[in-house]
């Protein structure tokens, strides 16, 4: 523990600071770029799941069922050393964009599968009465309805997704925690443990918790007014 309360450790971390702000950074490069990816693919198979037709939610409930009871880890390392062998490797950073892509896009296929159907059936009906084909209902009637319903798990998988950015290390990543790893194990930087895995946990924190209580006091704001709804209603009724 002596490591912990060192002066000359955590000056290295003062003077090495660079180090950390380039990991931070490439960490949120991948995590939003995989966002991108996961956000087109978990549209495209949400909707595929309520799209009513058999092959299209069997399509989509395999890709949800083999991504999401599968280690991303194994994902990661099929996508890079699979790929690699082939002649065809997409290189550390595309594996990152890629397999976070993927896999977090069967998270989001899911909350917004569960976004549509808790649209309540009568406004289907009502859509496809006026006329509007299932894109025209999605788009007018049911996503801007369910958008309440879908934002705060959506949130929630982000979370997710930019912790998971961290098994870029078992690639060799740069990451923040791959470049936290060097640090530690560095000629010059060597030896600041603690205190680096530290300032790693520290960043993350303050990425993650505010998003994570954003989405719980947004849920738990969308839960008080359903129940104030519910309330006016049954007063309405009597």
């Amino acid at each position: 523990m002596s490591g912990l309360f060192s002066p000359r450790a955590w000056n290295k971390i003062w003077i090495y600071k660079g180090t950390f702000l380039v990991g931070l950074l490439n960490t949120m490069k991948t995590a939003v770029v995989a966002l991108l990816i996961a956000l087109t693919l978990g549209i495209i198979f949400g909707l595929m799941a309520t799209s009513g037709k058999k092959l299209l939610k069997a399509i989509s409930r395999v890709y949800v069922e083999i991504i999401q009871n599968t280690p991303i880890l194994l994902q990661m390392c099929f996508l890079y050393y699979a790929l690699a062998f082939s002649g065809h490797s997409p290189g550390i950073i595309v594996t990152g964009f890629l397999a976070l892509g993927i896999y977090t896009g069967a998270y989001m296929a899911e909350v917004i599968r569960t976004g549509i159907e808790s649209v309540p059936k009568g406004q289907f009906e009502a859509a496809a009465a006026q006329g509007f084909g299932y894109v025209g209902q999605m788009y007018y009637i049911i996503i801007p309805q369910s958008i309440k319903v879908i934002l705060p798990p959506m949130t929630n998988v982000i979370v997710n997704m930019i912790k998971n950015t961290s098994c870029l290390y078992i690639v060799g990543g740069a990451d923040l925690l791959s470049l936290t790893y060097s640090f530690v194990t560095g000629e010059n930087t060597g030896g600041s443990y603690a205190p680096a895995y530290i300032v790693c946990g520290i960043i993350f924190f303050l990425i993650c918790f505010p998003l994570s209580s954003f989405a719980s006091m947004w849920e738990t704001s969308l839960k008080k007014r359903e129940q104030k709804v519910f309330q006016n209603n049954a007063l309405k009724e009597a």
